[in-house]
C-alpha cells in the first residue's frame, strides 16, 4: 500500500484528504499539534480501512519531524507528503504595521521552514517511491494583496516558490503547490473571526477531488488551483 504523510491532519483539509486516501487503501502518517483531535482523525481513517500512525507534535520541531519520517519508514516509505500545517502569524490577522517580527517568523517557520525540513528528511524515501509526490497547500493570499493577509501570504508565496524550485531540482518527483480556495475551516475562523460570509464558504471535503485528480493524473509539477482542477474534471466528464 502507498504511504502518505499529512501534516495538519487532525482537522479541516488535512483530515478530509486523509480520510479520502484511507478510503483508497493508503497507509497514513498523520501529524498535528492537538493529540486528542489527531487520535480521533486517526480512528476515523482506520475505520475506512487505512493503516494509520499518528504522531502528535509541532512540525517546526526537528525532533518531531524525525519521528514522523521514522513512522513512515516503518510503514514502508513515503509516496506522498502533504505540507498542510499552517500558521497565521497573528490571530485574528493584523496589518503589516501591526504584525510583530515574532509573528512573521512563526508563519515562516511553520509554513516554509518546517515544510523544507520535513521534505528534506523524507527525500530519500520519496525518491525511492514508484511515484513520489509532494503537495504543498498554498493560498490565494500568496498571489493577491489582501489587507491583513501580508505575513501569511508572504509565507505561502515563499512556499510556492520553494515548491517550484524543488520540482525543477527533483524531476523524478511531482511537486504541486495547490491553492484550495477559501474554505470553512478553523484556521480561517481564527484569521477572520467576524467574517459575515463564513456560512457560505465551502467545506474542505468539497475540494478533495481536486487533490485526488493530481494523484490520478500526475500532471507536471507546478502551481494549481482546486477550482481549475475541479472545473477541468467536470469538463472532461462532459465530453
Amino acid at each position: 500500500m502507498p504511504v502518505a504523510v499529512v501534516t495538519g491532519g487532525s482537522k479541516g483539509l488535512g483530515r478530509a484528504l486523509a480520510l479520502a486516501l484511507a478510503e483508497r487503501g493508503w497507509s497514513l502518517v498523520l501529524t498535528a499539534r492537538g493529540a486528542g483531535e489527531l487520535a480521533e482523525a486517526g480512528r476515523a481513517a482506520e475505520g475506512l480501512g487505512g493503516v494509520v500512525r499518528t504522531v502528535a507534535g509541532e512540525v517546526a520541531d526537528a525532533g518531531h519531524r524525525d519521528a514522523v519520517v521514522a513512522a513512515a519508514r516503518a510503514l514502508g516509505g513515503v509516496d506522498l507528503l502533504v505540507n498542510n500545517a499552517s500558521a497565521l502569524g497573528a490571530s485574528p490577522l493584523v496589518t503589516l504595521a501591526g504584525l510583530d517580527t515574532a509573528g512573521l517568523r512563526a508563519a515562516l517557520e511553520t509554513n516554509v521552514v518546517a515544510a523544507h525540513g520535513l521534505v528534506r528528511q523524507a527525500l530519500p524515501l520519496l525518491r525511492a517511491a514508484p511515484a513520489g509526490a509532494v503537495v504543498s497547500v498554498s493560498s490565494d493570499a500568496a498571489v493577491e494583496a489582501y489587507p491583513t493577509w501580508g505575513g501569511y501570504g508572504a509565507s505561502k508565496a515563499a512556499l510556492d516558490h520553494w515548491s517550484a524550485v524543488l520540482g525543477v531540482e527533483e524531476p523524478g518527483l511531482r511537486v504541486w503547490a495547490v491553492d484550495p480556495g477559501d474554505l470553512r475551516t478553523e484556521l480561517y475562523r481564527a484569521a477572520v473571526p467576524d467574517d459575515p460570509d463564513e456560512a457560505g464558504r465551502p467545506e474542505p471535503e468539497s475540494v478533495v477531488p481536486a487533490f485526488l485528480r493530481l494523484l490520478d493524473e500526475r500532471p507536471a509539477s507546478g502551481r494549481y488551483t482546486a477550482a481549475a482542477l475541479l472545473e477541468a474534471a467536470v469538463d472532461g466528464a462532459g465530453r
